[in-house]
């Protein structure tokens, strides 16, 4: 059907209609514009005025014989414009034409029917995308002849990057990954100099790379290199479930339980729902139910991870395959959490005596992995200290240089007034939180807050509720408040009170009311609200629990003043203990995040063997100022015990960042135990580790992802392609504005299709009269 089309609209109008997809529209006119312009609204009005004045014509004659002389007349002038097109196309043999396969695993998927692939419509049976690859875009088939007789044809394939390739024989579908971006920018880097006249990407359109897709086709815009897109696949499965989307904790203290969220899409389904598990080390934690949705195709399910031990632990989540399913590859996501023991230390500030700081310090002191610090003003210029390391420990208050104030990992201040503190001092816990990354909490109470009189201070714009100076409450009446979880806040690892979801639900909603002595203000942009108080009178909007990102760190206000009531309170049992898990679980939740003076991550933390890890390291001072100048080592450690040591080199762009790559071979854990040295004597060392394994990351995207490979193809000027049409790749390519070209002007004017026009204009009128007896 597409030859017949092309060659109908080739005679109608003198050139391919791809020639005008791809010209551009030029006019010469035989006299100025204007004086055509002119002519041409002289004989319309001479046109309706003379057909005005026919009042013996009923007006539909008089308004179609006008309308019929008036296209002629534009028709006439139209052509008296001399209308042309421009057409840049390559010229043969001089450029160079750069084809890209898909060479990740999610090219193994069967779901292409064989008929689209060997153009034998009697055939039924399904083939695997890279078969369907392979066939099209073997060097003995019409396109590929066809493309080799206009270009130098440069073949790659990629999954994280692009790799040069002599045929299309030679994809394996063995990467674990798609990187579309860095894919593109190492074709155009490789090709660089060049006369490249376009790339053809044939993919099914998976993309989990960690590369910016739009600083890619910008660099391809800025050549003019148009992007052929050619999808391979089915755009949608009817028949399917999939692990869409995960969060889970990267990082975990020792005894402490995290929550994995999860999407699961479900198409097709003749069951109520899908059976989901997850596993750590291979061994079932937790199973639940993800009901069929009433509407859409996407469930949410959120699952507990249970007190795991100190070390690095695999994490799996799996949904049971359907009968007859398509594809099960994408039934399964993975990750590496790493359990770390602490203990990690919590400075706790307060400003009088009051059960809230005996209570919070109570309740954290069987975790062996925290360790609250205690700093409570007894009298002016006198404190108690509880937990300090040594007798000289916070002797003078709280802390007057950066390098104590970050040695801990969170601040909580209770009811301490701004005051209490220099401005020194207010400047550096704002800078606790955005430099050194550390969490802060501030507890409500009557020397808190705005009634603390903090608004107006460095530390003001750090916490997620703004701060007012006028409406304070002093020494007004506390307001009773019952506390319930929002909708973040339900699924939030640190408001998880018993082992199940439903049965913290439970718990929240038998607690009782606790009271609030502060007036704040609204939350912040990009704040968010985790607990929230109903009042008597009906209010259920009154912030209790806030937080907010601030910089490298994170800031949250705790608005009560007596949680404590959880504890002592007449309804709480002997043995009850939500209390404890409450602030054990949200001070563990303050330090999760906060970061060391030496950091080692690994992108990405999942590969498979054969391709490229990058180390990335971050050294600072114990002020967490960047250093430079460090010398940093990593040993990379195998599953096999082998191991290799690698020198990271400073990055220029980054102060402070450190980097190299290496290339795991074998699967299973790579351990890397890195070092930095500063100076003679200053030495940080730190461990991380790699998961290498043989299932892809692409897969979790298995449908074909047209409307990328669309896009891509619309913003660098080029077209996108179904596998089925690939065909008409040969003759498209070659109207390019890149590369060696020739610019040919055609003329317009003349084509078969105007002078039909005309024609049929021209008959349709006398036709009309001698129908109407007019002629």
């Amino acid at each position: 059907m597409g030859s017949w089309f092309d060659t109908i609209g080739t005679w109608l109008f003198k050139y391919s209609p791809r020639a005008f997809a791809r010209g551009e529209f030029v006019t010469a006119p035989v006299v100025p514009a204007t004086l055509l312009v002119g002519a041409a609204i002289v004989l319309v009005l001479l046109i309706v005025a003379s057909h005005v004045r026919l009042r013996s014509l009923p007006w539909r004659d008089r308004l179609l014989l006008a309308a019929l002389r008036t296209a002629a007349v534009l028709l006439v002038l139209a052509c008296l414009f001399r209308p042309g097109l421009v057409i840049a196309a390559a010229v043969p043999q001089r450029n160079v034409l750069a084809v890209v396969f898909d060479d990740s695993r999610s090219m193994r998927i069967t779901d292409v029917g064989a008929s689209m692939a060997r153009g034998d419509s009697a055939t039924t049976a399904a083939a695997s995308r890279l078969a369907v690859l392979q066939r099209a875009f073997n060097d003995s088939t019409a396109l590929m002849r066809a493309l080799g007789g206009r270009f130098a044809i440069r073949r790659f394939r990629f999954s994280a990057g692009a790799t040069p390739v002599r045929a299309a024989d030679e994809v394996r579908a063995a990467g674990t990954r798609s990187d579309l971006a860095q894919t593109l920018d190492d074709v155009r880097q490789d090709l660089d100099g060049m006369p490249l006249a376009g790339v053809v990407l044939v993919t099914d359109g998976a993309d989990n790379g960690r590369s910016s897709l739009d600083d890619a086709l910008l660099g391809l815009r800025a050549r003019r290199v148009p992007v052929y897109t050619v999808g391979v696949g089915t755009e949608r499965f009817t028949r399917d479930v999939a692990v869409e989307r995960v969060q889970a904790p990267q990082r975990l203290l020792a005894g402490a339980a995290g929550v994995v969220e999860a999407d699961i899409r479900m198409r097709g389904l003749d069951e109520r729902g899908v059976s989901v598990t997850l596993e750590a080390d291979g061994r079932v934690v937790a199973t639940e139910t993800v009901p069929r949705p009433a509407k859409g195709d996407l469930g949410t399910l959120r699952m507990r991870i249970p007190p795991l031990p100190p070390g690095v632990h695999r994490l799996a989540v799996r949904a049971r395959p359907l009968a007859n399913e398509v594809v099960t590859q994408n039934n399964e996501w993975q990750t590496s959490l790493e359990v770390r023991s602490g203990p990690e230390r919590v400075l706790y500030v307060e400003g009088e005596p009051r059960p809230e700081f005996a209570f919070l310090r109570r309740a954290v002191a069987e975790d062996s992995a925290m360790q609250v610090v205690g700093l409570m003003r007894s009298a002016e210029r006198k404190f108690l200290r509880l937990g300090v390391r040594d007798s000289l420990d916070l002797l003078n208050g709280f802390p007057t240089t950066r390098e104590e104030l970050f040695g801990y990992r969170a601040i909580i201040l209770g009811s301490v007034e701004a005051a209490f503190f220099s401005g020194e001092q207010l400047r550096m816990l704002a800078d606790f939180v955005s430099v050194r990354g550390g969490g802060l909490l501030v507890l409500g109470g009557r020397a808190s807050l705005s009634e603390g009189g903090f608004a107006g201070t460095p530390l003001a714009d750090v916490l997620p509720l703004t701060l007012t100076r006028g409406e304070i409450n002093v020494d007004g009446p506390a307001t009773s408040v019952q506390v319930r979880p929002t909708r973040a806040g339900d699924v939030h690892p640190a408001l998880q009170l018993r082992e199940t979801l439903a049965a913290s639900r439970q718990r929240w909603d038998s607690l009782p009311p606790l009271t609030l002595v502060n007036r704040v203000g609204a939350l912040r942009a990009g704040a968010t609200l985790l607990l929230a108080g109903r009042t008597e009178d009906g209010r259920s909007d009154v912030p209790v629990l806030a937080w907010q990102r601030y910089g490298r760190g994170m800031s949250a206000v705790f608005t009560a003043q007596d949680s404590w009531l959880w504890r002592m309170d007449a309804s709480i049992a002997v043995e009850d203990r939500s209390h404890q898990t409450f602030w054990r679980q949200m001070t563990r939740w303050l330090v999760d995040g906060a970061p060391s003076p030496f950091e080692v991550t690994t992108t990405p933390a999942r590969v498979a063997p054969g391709e490229t890890v990058v180390l990335r390291a971050q050294v600072a001072t114990p002020q967490f100022e960047d250093i430079n100048d460090a010398e940093v080592t990593a040993t990379v450690t195998g599953p096999t015990g082998g191991s290799e040591t690698l020198a990271l080199e400073w990055s220029l762009r980054d102060d402070g960042s450190y980097a190299a790559r290496f290339t795991p071979r074998d699967t299973g854990r790579y351990i890397v135990d890195a070092v930095a040295v500063t100076g003679r004597d200053s030495v940080q060392a730190v461990t991380t580790t790699v998961l290498v394994d043989e299932r892809g990351a692409d897969v979790a995207q298995a449908e074909l992802r047209a409307p990328l490979l669309r896009r891509i193809a619309d913003e660098t000027g080029g077209r996108y392609y179904p596998i089925a049409e690939a065909g008409a790749l040969a003759d498209d390519a070659v109207y390019t504005n890149a590369g060696v070209t020739v610019r040919e002007a055609k003329d317009l004017w003349d084509m078969p299709a105007v002078f039909l026009l005309l024609a049929f204009v021209l008959g349709a009128e006398w036709s009309y009269r001698r129908w109407r007896g007019l002629a």
